[in-house]
């Protein structure tokens, strides 16, 4: 895939608070994407379900297709998720859950990028180190270097704004950003 072929990226972030520092990495990524890539963010995982076997046998939620079916038609997808009980949290593995039983599966082949944001120094390590093993199974294609994990996230925004205002996280970022272009050009 040519460097001058547009590509269209989803963002799914892993927390429900509208104003989660999460959240507001993901509010920043259009703006740092590189030429060529357009980044739009997925609607919050408010609308899904918890997994329940029973509700699936009586059909896959509207939220789930429609959550499968943008992540499906997208070039790539960014997972930004903040790291709770040194884990993923539960909406996010909730919504991967239901993914996970949809047909025509989207996540297979699927470039992936990890992002997370925290307030302790970590920026949410244990977290993306978990979601890689949890993605293990439904076989996307995860980018690995150069890694985002924002510790100390709370003093790198503009909460009023809801952005990432910190200079050097955002020009890592518009980095990561260019190499998960590259990334998934490479592998078109």
């Amino acid at each position: 895939m040519s460097t001058a072929t547009p590509l269209r990226l989803v963002t799914l972030v892993g927390s429900l608070r509208q104003a989660s520092y999460n959240r507001m990495v993901a509010n920043t990524l259009p703006e740092l994407a590189p030429a060529g890539v357009g980044i739009n963010t997925l609607p919050a995982l408010h609308d899904i379900p918890l997994y329940d076997g029973d509700v699936e046998a009586k059909g896959i939620p509207p939220a789930v297709t429609a959550l499968a079916e943008a992540i499906r038609t997208a070039d790539g997808l960014i997972i930004v998720t903040p790291e709770y009980n040194y884990s993923v949290p539960g909406v996010l593995k909730n919504a991967i859950d239901w993914l996970s039983r949809v047909p025509n599966q989207p996540f297979a082949g699927k470039p992936v990028l990890l992002q997370s944001a925290s307030m302790g120094p970590f920026g949410g390590a244990r977290a993306q180190y978990h979601l890689r093993q949890v993605l293990i199974y439904l076989n996307p294609r995860v980018f690995n270097v150069p890694e985002v994990m924002v510790g100390g996230v709370q003093n790198k925004v503009d909460a009023a704004a809801g952005k990432l205002n910190d200079a050097s996280t955002r020009d890592h970022i518009a980095g990561q950003l260019a190499r998960f272009a590259d990334f998934i050009r490479a592998g078109a």
